[in-house]
């Protein structure tokens, strides 16, 4: 596994892991943090032996958002050279998030601010530290959500809250969260870790093929029709019937015992 210097990344139990690892900055992220954590997701989404994958980071926060010093920078690039170079890793750390075809699971302790918040919603689940919130604070930089945020949030909770967060750029506590659907749930901070492997386990449990055909089914139903739904889900649902793995299910339902489900 490769070398980094901004994140660690590790395999036990079939659950793959992704840590910012810059306590001492806040888990601010930089252009080459989150091009860490490209490759660091890409080889996680390749390893057959990964079941699911989870985003936390070390330290207080889950990231404070981007590093000042890496904002000061941008001053001097041209729009070409921040949409060429900058957005390809942040944005391509976010799109690798929400097209990943395995359960993606964001621990988030303390802050998750711009960045951070974006990269948080972009992942399939959200366990909470009771100390957390979540940040979309970019206007107040006179800047703009680009990493989803923008598509995201009005489809999670309705166009009212997401504009509170994403015009106003208002703080959303972590039981707040929970509240409105943000969040998928809001645990004591020493025991994020716990739960954490806890879930992540029920989830890399699941029949892989079919999870991936239902998430990439969830993301097409919010920009496509019902009718088109109706045909795209007929032909996936064919072909997982024709799987392994339904068998395997059917078969353990039936025995009254826990699956293995294999993937093909």
């Amino acid at each position: 596994m490769a070398e980094f210097e901004d994140i660690s990344v590790g395999v036990a139990d079939r659950i793959g892991t992704v840590s910012i690892n810059r306590p001492e900055k806040g888990n601010t992220v930089r252009p080459h943090t989150l091009a860490e954590i490209c490759v660091g997701l890409d080889t996680l989404i390749a390893d057959d032996k990964v079941a699911a994958i989870v985003r936390r980071a070390e330290g207080k926060h889950f990231s404070a958002g981007a590093d000042f010093a890496f904002l000061e920078q941008m001053e001097a690039m041209s729009g070409s050279e921040i949409k060429a170079s900058v957005y390809q890793h942040f944005q391509g750390a976010a799109r690798r998030l929400y097209h990943c075809p395995k359960p993606t699971l964001a621990l988030v302790q303390g802050a998750a601010v711009t960045v951070g918040c974006e990269l948080a919603l972009a992942c399939d689940f959200r366990v909470l530290a009771d100390n957390a919130f979540l940040q979309e604070s970019w206007i107040r930089l006179g800047i703009m959500p680009p990493l989803g945020g923008l598509f995201l949030l009005p489809r999670m909770i309705g166009l009212g809250r997401a504009s509170q967060m994403v015009l106003r750029g208002i703080q959303v506590k972590a039981e707040e969260a929970e509240r409105i659907g943000l969040a998928s749930e809001v645990v004591a901070l020493d025991a994020l870790a716990s739960r954490g492997a806890e879930l992540a386990a029920e989830l890399a449990a699941v029949a892989p093929l079919a999870y991936a055909s239902v998430k990439q089914a969830m993301h097409r139903g919010l920009e496509t029709s019902m009718e088109a739904e109706w045909s795209a889900n007929v032909n996936n649902q064919a072909i997982l019937l024709k799987s392994e793995d339904f068998r395997e299910g059917l078969a353990a339902v039936k025995g009254k015992r826990a699956p293995a489900y294999r993937g093909r």
